[in-house]
């Protein structure tokens, strides 16, 4: 069962490791992880996060 808890920026910018500014700019350039909008608030499933970081693992540099 994918773990359907929201978090706002700020926690998922914490859960990532990242400023909640630096999480906002990946959102607006489309790099960052899949988020909801709910009016005019912006929400991340920890799943997608997860998920998200999950599709980055790498064994090298020289990987796509």
């Amino acid at each position: 069962m994918k773990d359907e808890t929201l978090l706002n920026t700020a926690q998922a910018a914490d859960h990532l490791g990242w400023s909640p500014s630096t999480l906002a700019k990946a959102r607006i350039t489309g790099n960052g992880p899949p988020f909801v909008k709910m009016g005019a608030s912006v929400r991340y499933r920890r799943a997608d996060l997860e998920q998200w970081l999950a599709e980055r693992v790498r064994r090298s540099t020289s990987e796509r």
